[in-house]
């Protein structure tokens, strides 16, 4: 199946770079483009495409307003959303606003279509550099300081649960956490969703800042 791509910038050079790497890119199909966010909410409705590639930073709109309005829409759409500023203070306000990921702008090529697939299966991407820069502003005041409630949680884990919120606190993708594991990545899908329901955490991001405030994330960053 190709995934309908509506792709919001208001920088043409960069919204035209984007929709260019995307018609090359096996499974998406450009449908629309806007440049700010109420024309995306308005090419939305119009176009129902199957994912966003939203710009935080937008004129009159900007990317989170319409992410919100988006996500009242009946059957909406995926959100992937970019940003020039690896220290965006507005990471969790995206995520809170229903996106599904949020990436660097210099990302890699290779690496966009990879992320909307990711988010197109239901699941959330957030750049390496983003994550770190998220995770260490959260955690400031709380780095090996976790409550004895938290140390109860994280008690609850297997020595393999660990280990693998230990790596995803460094950022590393279930793939690269498979790899250095010698698992298969179903095998660490699986130890991801157990460990998010023994500490009761809805996403990875809940789970990189909690291995973050109990010192368990070591200083190695890799790019998602």
């Amino acid at each position: 199946m190709t995934a309908s791509v509506l792709v919001v910038d208001d920088q043409p050079l960069i919204r035209s770079s984007l929709c260019l790497l995307l018609s090359t890119a096996p499974g998406f199909k450009v449908t629309a483009e806007a440049e700010d966010g109420a024309d995306a909410l308005a090419k939305a409705r119009t176009h129902r495409p199957d994912v966003v590639l939203m710009d935080v930073r937008l004129p009159r709109f900007d990317g989170i307003a319409a992410t919100e309005q988006l996500m009242r829409f009946t059957r909406p759409p995926k959100v992937l959303m970019l940003t020039s500023f690896d220290v965006d203070d507005r990471v969790l306000d995206a995520l809170e606003a229903g996106a599904a990921g949020f990436l660097l702008k210099d990302l890699c090529p290779q690496q966009l279509p990879a992320a909307l697939r990711t988010v197109l299966c239901g699941g959330r991407v957030v750049s390496a550099e983003v994550l770190d820069s998220l995770v260490r502003r959260a955690s400031t005041t709380k780095r090996g300081r976790t409550t004895a409630a938290g140390q109860e949680r994280l008690a609850q884990l297997s020595g393999s649960e660990r280990r693998v919120l230990e790596l995803l606190g460094a950022g590393l993708t279930n793939a690269e956490i498979a790899r250095r594991l010698y698992l298969s990545q179903a095998s660490v899908k699986t130890y991801v969703s157990r460990m998010l329901a023994k500490l009761e955490l809805d996403n990875r991001t809940q789970a990189a800042i909690l291995a973050y405030e109990a010192g368990l994330a070591g200083s190695e960053r890799n790019v998602v």
